[in-house]
């Protein structure tokens, strides 16, 4: 019996093809060893939240004190639009302005800083979220 070479190639490539095709792809690659895991981005993600919300309501308990009220009333500054503008920051301005506010009540409270200290301060930082918002 005679085979023919071209039909011989034809039907090899063909077969190739379908075992290539039909196989899944997950036993021919494995996972490489630098893909973040489900479970470990998913950890991620609700610790960044967690942070993120952490640093809003530092913000916001910051700007809610009665003297942060009256000091924003004195610049003629709408505490409701402050605290909207809190929400629209990034994660990492959040981060920097809760730890100013935070180092800013606790040297308050130490006694380091007097109230008109507190009060250019948290102007200040009311007019910095304001512009970062209006720029974004």
């Amino acid at each position: 019996m005679y085979v023919d070479s071209k039909q011989f190639v034809r039907a090899l490539t063909a077969s190739a093809l379908i075992t290539l095709f039909a196989v899944p792809q997950g036993l021919f690659a494995q996972a490489p060893e630098h893909l973040v895991s489900p479970s470990d981005l998913q950890k991620a993600t609700v610790e960044a939240s967690r942070a993120r919300q952490q640093n809003v309501d530092t913000l916001n308990a910051f700007f809610s004190s009665e003297k942060a009220q009256r000091a924003l009333k004195s610049a003629q500054m709408n505490p409701e639009q402050v605290r909207t503008a809190v929400a629209g920051l990034s994660d990492s301005e959040l981060a920097q302005l809760a730890s100013r506010a935070n180092k800013a009540q606790g040297d308050f409270a130490a006694g380091r800083l007097t109230d008109r200290d507190l009060l250019i301060i948290l102007v200040a930082v009311a007019a910095l979220i304001l512009i970062i918002v209006a720029v974004h």
